[in-house]
C-alpha cells in the first residue's frame, strides 16, 4: 500500500498544482551530471514537453535512438499557504529509472517505467519561492527490468537498447507530473470488494481504508445523480446499497465513495474515487461478470502514436476508445505494460473488460522471441533457468505486481490480471517462478481476480508447463502468419483446432481465449488474388480465425493483435513498425476492420 496509489483528486481538503508543459532536458551519456551539478540546472539543456516520449521529438537518429542516462529540469512555484501539510510530486510514470532531486537533495528513486511514485518534498521545499526540481531517467534494458532486454555497446562507445520486445523502447516522463498537497493526517489508501446475488435488488460493498492517523473515518455512497444511497463509519467495514444498479459490460454504472477523515473541529481529509458494483469468476469454462457468461469482443493495444510515442494523449485515448466501440469491442488487454490510469476510468466509464498486464515481457532467451515462438528455436533457449532470474528478477516481478494492483484494484473495468507476455514455459524452472507471481497476486488483491499470461506458440498444449497456475488460457497464436503463412493458409485451421483440443483435454475446466492473432497489412495494398501484406489476406485471416472461435463453446474471447499499427525497433521483419492493426497508427481503419465490425456487433456481449 501506498499513497502513490491513490489517483490526484481535487477536494475540500486536497489541492493539485499541475506540473505539465515544456521543461530543460539533456542527454547524460557519460553519467556525469549528478556529479557535475546538473540538480540545480542543465549546462546546455533542449525543451522537451512533459508528457512526451523524446524520441520521435528528435530528428536526428542518435537522439533518437539514445540509450543511457539523460535529465529534465524545470522550476516549481510552491504556494505559502501549503506550508501546513504534506507535499509531494507524483509521477505518473518515468521509464524506466528515475531519479528525483529537489533544490539539489535526492527526495525519491523509482523503478519501474509504468506505475506511479511520489517524491515527498516537505524537507527540502522553500515555501512562497521557487523551487529546483530535477530528474535523472535511465532508459536501459536488462535481465532485471520489466520489460527486459540488453544494452549493447557499438564500436564508438555509444549505447544501444537490445529489447527482448517487439515494441519500441520509448522512454522518459511520458505521463502527468503533478504537485500534491494533503492534510498531514490523510488518506492513503481505499479497497473495494462487492457481493453480488443476482436475484437480490441491494447489494453489499466492503471497503478497507488506510490513513495515516487515529482519527475516526466515513464513508458516503452517492449515485450517478449525486444522491446519497448509503453511508457507514470505521476504516473497515460494509455499506448496503439498495436497487443497486451493476456495473455491467458495455452497460457501465459508477457509484462515488466518499470517504473523509473527522476531527473534533470537522473533516481533516477527504478523498472519493468511483466504484462499479461487479463480481468476476471463472467457472465451467465460462468467464462470469455478475454470474453472467461474457463472450470477450476486443484488443491487444499499445499506448502509442505520431511523434507523441508513449506519451500520453487524451485525445488519441478517445479516439481509441470510439473506435473500439464502433467495432462492437467490449474488452481490451493492456498489453504489454500497465496503461494510463486515465485509460482505465475511461474503460470504467464505457464499461470495458481490462485485462490488465504487468510489464513482463521478453523473458525469453532471444531479441526476437516472435520468430522463437514460429520456428521452435526458443526451446534451446532457456530463461528461467538463470540464477539472477529465480532471485533478482522475481523479486522485481513481485514489487511490480504489488504496485500494480495497489494502483488499479479499485477499478471495476480491471476484471483480470495477465502476470506475463509470452514467457518461456517449456522448462521446469519456470513452475516455482510463475507459482510464487500467482500467489503473491491471489494474496494482495481484495478482489481475487481472475489470473492468466499470454501464451507463446512455442509452449503449445503439453508443452507449456505452468498453465495450471491460471485460471484461464489466453493464447497468442500466429496461424496464418508466422505459422502457414501466405497460400499453406489451409493448414492452419486443422492445426490449431487440434492443439485447441489438446488444451482442452489437459484444462477442461478453463475457459480460453485468443489475446493475439492476426497478420501484417499494409494500408492501401490490394491485390486480387490476396498476397501476405495485402488488405485482402488479412480479411482472409480474420475469417480462418473466426471460423475457429466459433467451433467451440468453451472459447470465451477473442482479441486480434493489433488495435492500431505501432512503432518498434527497426529491422527486416518490420516496415516502420507492427502492421498488423486494424487501423492504422493515425486511427483510419484498414479493410478488415469493417469486416469484423459486422462479426463483432452481430455478437451479443453475454453469450452461451
Amino acid at each position: 500500500m501506498s499513497f502513490a496509489s491513490l489517483y490526484p483528486r481535487l477536494t475540500a481538503t486536497r489541492r493539485i498544482q499541475d506540473m505539465c508543459g515544456t521543461w530543460d532536458f539533456q542527454f547524460d551519456p557519460k553519467s556525469i551530471g549528478e556529479r557535475d551539478g546538473w540538480t540545480k540546472g542543465l549546462p546546455d539543456p533542449t525543451d522537451m514537453p512533459v508528457p512526451a516520449s523524446f524520441a520521435d521529438v528528435f530528428t536526428d537518429k542518435y537522439s533518437r535512438e539514445y540509450t543511457g542516462d539523460f535529465w529534465y529540469f524545470t522550476k516549481l512555484f510552491v504556494p505559502g499557504e501549503w506550508n501546513d501539510g504534506n507535499l509531494d510530486i507524483r509521477f505518473d510514470s518515468a521509464t524506466h529509472h528515475a531519479t528525483v532531486f529537489v533544490n539539489g537533495s535526492k527526495v525519491a528513486e523509482h523503478s519501474g517505467g509504468f506505475l506511479p511514485f511520489t517524491a515527498n518534498i516537505n524537507d527540502v521545499v522553500k515555501p512562497n519561492a521557487w523551487n529546483d526540481v530535477a530528474v535523472k531517467v535511465n532508459n536501459e534494458l536488462s535481465w532485471q527490468t520489466l520489460p527486459v532486454g540488453e544494452v549493447h555497446t557499438l564500436p564508438d562507445g555509444t549505447k544501444m537498447s537490445a529489447p527482448y520486445f517487439d515494441f519500441y523502447n520509448y522512454s522518459g516522463l511520458q505521463r502527468k507530473v503533478r504537485l500534491i498537497y494533503t492534510p498531514f493526517e490523510r488518506i492513503e489508501d481505499l479497497s473495494v470488494v462487492s457481493h453480488v446475488d443476482p436475484s437480490a435488488k441491494d447489494a453489499v460493498v466492503d471497503y478497507t481504508v488506510a490513513t495515516s492517523g487515529s482519527h475516526d473515518v466515513e464513508v458516503v455512497v452517492t449515485d450517478e445523480s449525486g444522491a446519497e444511497v448509503a453511508r457507514a463509519t470505521g476504516k473497515s467495514g460494509s455499506v448496503t446499497i439498495p436497487d443497486v444498479r451493476l456495473w455491467q459490460l458495455r452497460d457501465a454504472y459508477l457509484y462515488t465513495f466518499t470517504v473523509r477523515i473527522l476531527g473534533e473541529d470537522g473533516v481533516i481529509d477527504e478523498y472519493y474515487d468511483t466504484v462499479g458494483v461487479r463480481t468476476v469468476e471463472v467457472k465451467d469454462n465460462r468467464i462470469l461478470v455478475n454470474g453472467r457468461p461474457v463472450y470477450l469482443k476486443g484488443f491487444g493495444r499499445h499506448e502509442d502514436s505520431n511523434i507523441h510515442g508513449r506519451g500520453f494523449d487524451p485525445v488519441v485515448n478517445k479516439r481509441d476508445f470510439e473506435n473500439m466501440k464502433w467495432m462492437g469491442a467490449n474488452s481490451f488487454r493492456t498489453s504489454h505494460y500497465p496503461y494510463a490510469e486515465e485509460q482505465l476510468y475511461e474503460a470504467d466509464r464505457e464499461g470495458f473488460f481490462v485485462i490488465d498486464e504487468v510489464a513482463a515481457v521478453g523473458m525469453m532467451k532471444s531479441l526476437m522471441n516472435f520468430m522463437d515462438a514460429a520456428t521452435g528455436t526458443g526451446k534451446q533457449k532457456t530463461y528461467f533457468d538463470e540464477e539472477s532470474v529465480q532471485t533478482e528478477t522475481l523479486e522485481v516481478h513481485k514489487r511490480t505486481l504489488r504496485e500494480l494492483v495497489d494502483r488499479d484494484k479499485r477499478h471495476a473495468s480491471v476484471c483480470a490480471w495477465s502476470l506475463l507476455n509470452e514467457p518461456d514455459t517449456t522448462v521446469p524452472e519456470a513452475v516455482p517462478y510463475f507459482k510464487a507471481i500467482f500467489d503473491l497476486v491471489h494474496k494482495i488483491d481484495p478482489q481475487a481476480r481472475p489470473r492468466t499470461y499470454a501464451s507463446v506458440m512455442m509452449s503449445p498444449a503439453g508443452v507449456d508447463k505452468t498453465m495450471d497456475f491460471a485460471d484461464f488460457i489466453m493464447l497468442n497464436r500466429y496461424q496464418g502468419w508466422y505459422i502457414n503463412g501466405g497460400y499453406p493458409i489451409v493448414k492452419g485451421t486443422p492445426m490449431m483446432k487440434a492443439e485447441l483440443e489438446k488444451w482442452h483435454e489437459l484444462q477442461p475446466g478453463k475457459p480460453i481465449m485468443f489475446s493475439e492473432y492476426g497478420a501484417d497489412t499494409m494500408a492501401g495494398v490490394h491485390k486480387l488474388p490476396s498476397v501476405m501484406w495485402s488488405e485482402e489476406y488479412q480479411v482472409e485471416v480474420l475469417k480462418m480465425w473466426g471460423e475457429i472461435f466459433d467451433s467451440y463453446d468453451w472459447i470465451v474471447g477473442e482479441q486480434p493483435w493489433n488495435l492500431n499499427d505501432f512503432q518498434t525497433t527497426e529491422g527486416i521483419m518490420r516496415v516502420d513498425g507492427n502492421k498488423k492493426g486494424l487501423f492504422t497508427r493515425d486511427r483510419q481503419p484498414k479493410m478488415a476492420a469493417h469486416w469484423l465490425r459486422e462479426r463483432w456487433i452481430a455478437m451479443p456481449d453475454y453469450k452461451f
